[in-house]
């Protein structure tokens, strides 16, 4: 065996022995260690530094290796348990530098507002560049915080200042709908560049992948804590000032509620690496309460509209709708089986199973009724997109969804549906450039 096999088979028998993870699971978790320990040596590191490494990002059997590493004098599992911790310790969980970020982007945020006028008014370049106000400088801090290679900075600088020129010089009409549908879109191409600097260029990798699926979800549920919290915060700031100084009450939320909008989000994305345990113990369980819920929902939704169809008041809103409920189908299908290891329960797979059919179904029927209308009236922008958006969700969960068959049937496994969402980040990010940089192109700025 070579020296990494042999670390690999302790490390398995490690895992197997506390009872938490099953054999099935210990193979996908295998599936995963080799895949990163290999790139790792491709990438030139020694086969014992490729096994930390890659050890170290699975982070869920860390505990279970702890363990082991107690019984086991042997200085390469000591390593590994006593540096594993450190991470949190050092530039990612620095206090002062996510703090400078945070800084930064609600200071580009204000300068952004004062030079649009608001409130007087919402000028379109305000609204199309919104994403440019903060993402920007979220990519710029885990860049920092990733130590990411000065040449991949350079790529990501370059790829964000494209993008920047092209729906800046494009020649949008007054009442554009290609600008709405790129300033709607733009946002989600710029928080993938900056995930490409959070997984530090290794978009090869299924599981750096999956890390950045698993950090955007994470970073959603801290963010709308934040918005909570800030919310009850501006409240209680209107109804102190509103005895004493009314007219102060709109400069106030002028000056808090854009900076703290913009701060949060590196705010969010520190808390997710710094406070991993809470997170990681309240999204699985999270996940658990809604995929039941959607899936009835869902059933519930398709027999209705196969009972009575889709009526005329079928509107650009409630699509938009549609489109947002698949979207968080397949963000709790992603996040269960990434979260599935040492938790595997047959109602789950069956529960999970369940939504991705019904959401299958509900994106068929909404396709027909876009394929219909466009018969009917023509293409437009917006109907461009809506049935791009629901071609390729519905490619998703078709695959997902045989994917899924073939794991309750044992005949296939949880890794293969993570890697399948995993790779399918790509698709997206093709759709979203097409519409940011292309659409606006093919109806000539209208």
């Amino acid at each position: 065996m070579s020296v990494l096999d042999t670390h690999i088979a302790q490390w398995r028998a490690a895992i197997l022995r506390g009872g938490a993870v099953s054999s099935d699971d210990a193979d996908e978790l295998e599936s995963h260690l080799r895949e990163q320990a290999d790139e790792l040596v491709a990438a030139g590191l020694s086969e014992d530094e490729a096994f930390l490494v890659a050890v170290r990002r699975l982070g869920e059997v860390n505990r279970i290796t702890a363990e082991f590493a107690r019984e086991h004098s042997d200085r390469l599992w000591k390593q590994l348990v006593l540096t594993g911790s450190d991470e949190t310790s050092g530039a990612r969980g620095s206090v002062p530098l996510m703090l400078g970020f945070a800084v930064a982007a609600a200071v580009v945020i204000q300068i952004a507002r004062l030079l649009a006028g608001i409130p007087y008014g919402l000028p379109q370049w305000f609204v199309v560049n919104l994403g440019f106000f903060v993402l920007p400088v979220l990519g710029a801090y885990f860049a920092v915080v990733r130590r990411v290679r000065p040449r991949l900075i350079i790529v990501l600088a370059a790829i964000t200042v494209s993008f920047g020129l092209a729906v800046n010089l494009y020649p949008f009409e007054a009442t554009s709908q290609t600008q709405i549908l790129v300033a709607l879109h733009l946002p989600v191409l710029l928080w993938l560049v900056a995930g490409v600097a959070y997984i530090g260029g290794e978009l090869g990798s299924s599981a750096r992948r999956m890390d950045l699926i698993r950090f955007s979800g994470e970073w959603a549920i801290y963010y709308v804590l934040l918005a909570l919290g800030g919310g009850v915060l501006l409240g209680l700031t209107s109804l102190v000032l509103a005895p004493i100084a009314p007219d102060a009450i709109t400069p106030v939320m002028e000056w808090i509620l854009p900076s703290g909008a913009a701060g949060a989000v590196i705010v969010s994305a520190w808390l997710v690496e710094s406070k991993k345990s809470i997170v990681e113990n309240l999204a699985p369980v999270l996940t658990a309460i809604f995929t039941p819920l959607f899936a009835l929902m869902l059933v519930a939704v398709v027999a209705s509209y196969l009972a009575v169809g889709i009526r005329g008041d079928f509107n650009r809103d409630l699509l938009a709708g549609f489109d947002l409920l698949l979207l968080v189908v397949l963000g709790l299908v992603v996040y269960g089986i990434s979260a599935r290891a040492g938790r595997v329960s047959r109602f789950s797979d069956i529960t999970r199973l369940v939504a991705v059919l019904a959401a299958l179904v509900l994106d068929v029927i909404v396709l027909g009724v876009l394929v219909a209308r466009v018969g009917d009236i023509g293409f437009t922008p917006n109907r461009v997109v809506a049935l791009g958006l629901n071609l390729v969700l519905m490619i998703n969960l078709a695959v997902t969804a045989v994917l899924s068959v073939r794991l309750l049937a044992g005949r296939g496994t949880a890794f293969a549906v993570e890697r399948w969402q995993t790779g399918y980040l790509t698709v997206f990010a093709a759709w979203a450039a097409a519409v940011v940089l292309v659409l606006p192109l093919l109806f000539a700025f209208a």
